[in-house]
């Protein structure tokens, strides 16, 4: 079991890195959120889960152990696999996905692209009562931050327009207002985009 991976990023790619490790480059397959904070050439740390299958083994790394503790709890329901683990923790914070599960937010869960009504029904029913409250802790203050912020609400409009689904565009624009609540709108379409895509 490969846990923890420390090492200098060779590689960023769409939805893995390249990590130099001991003299070998391990493909790291990560969330959004992981992969906006690492850089070509610059050290990286990891908590990673190693997943084998019959035709592959992978490996995947999450910047912070909330992120990884999410994602064991994701992938350990049945029909819901990595792949789509890491599809919910790209499209929003941790702290938006667990409130959506002890809350029951079927809506939220499902406008994930493919998490569908009844995957998210059965993420729901079988998580509830298994997430840990301070996973979702953070979203009271994440979720008021574009409300009181114009860069906020000009960049929810403009990524609304083009066509992403609401609950993922507010808890991505909360997530970046969180970071850095100075920031520009067209800064955050920008940071938003790449979170979204």
């Amino acid at each position: 079991m490969i846990a923890y991976l420390s090492g200098v990023v060779r590689e960023v790619r769409d939805a893995s890195a390249v990590i130099v490790a001991g003299g070998v480059g391990y493909e790291v397959f990560c969330p959004a959120s992981t992969l906006g904070k690492l850089s070509p050439g610059q050290p990286a740390e990891l908590n990673t889960r190693f997943v084998v299958r019959e035709d592959a083994q992978l490996l995947f790394g999450f910047s912070d152990a909330d992120s990884l503790r999410l994602f064991d709890l994701l992938t350990g329901v049945s029909g819901v696999g990595p792949k789509l683990g890491l599809a919910l923790l790209s499209a929003m914070p941790v702290s938006a996905i667990a409130q959506g599960l002890i809350t029951g937010d079927v809506k939220l869960l499902s406008s994930v692209s493919g998490v569908g009504k009844k995957t998210a029904e059965r993420l729901v029913l079988e998580l509830q009562n298994k997430v840990p409250d301070h996973l979702a802790a953070p979203t009271t203050g994440a979720k008021a931050a574009p409300v009181s912020s114009t860069a906020g609400r000009d960049a929810i409009e403009a990524l609304l327009a083009l066509g992403f689904r609401e609950g993922q565009v507010r808890s991505v624009v909360a997530e970046l207002l969180a970071a850095d609540p100075a920031q520009s709108a067209d800064a955050l379409i920008r940071k938003g985009l790449g979170k979204l895509r």
